[in-house]
């Protein structure tokens, strides 16, 4: 199987863009280093030829930080496989993170948000290898 990509929002200046991008980078460099990846959200706003071709028919999971919902649509966009779209902002009310951190630092009601959806990630990665 290849590596399943994982494609947080860049919500720069956003906590939930921030627990976004933080719960990418546990899957992907702690939990499930050897079956997921992330790629630049960017890229694929900017319609990088070389990201997209790479993108096309890939399984995804998106993580937004809003109701933009800008990660799950351009990853649609370059072709990619949406097999979850998550909202970081519904895992923090889930949780009962009312004041989860800056745009710059997260609390340990933030901390706590990034692990939960991490390790939902790392369930929607297991069912799929059961498969």
């Amino acid at each position: 199987m290849s590596k399943v990509v994982v494609i947080p929002c860049s919500g720069m200046g956003k906590v939930y863009g921030l627990i976004a991008r933080e719960a990418a980078l546990k899957v992907v460099r702690e939990l499930k280093k050897d079956e997921a990846e992330t790629k630049c959200l960017a890229y694929l706003v900017t319609g990088d030829e070389e990201i997209k071709n790479y993108m096309q028919g890939k399984k995804c999971i998106t993580i937004d930080g809003c109701p933009k919902m800008c990660a799950a649509k351009n990853a649609k966009e370059a072709g990619a496989e949406v097999i979850e779209e998550l909202k970081s902002i519904e895992f923090a009310k889930e949780k009962r993170a009312m004041k989860p951190g800056t745009a710059t630092n997260l609390n340990e009601e933030g901390w706590g948000v990034v692990d939960y959806i991490a390790d939902k990630i790392v369930e929607i990665i297991d069912k799929m290898e059961v498969k």
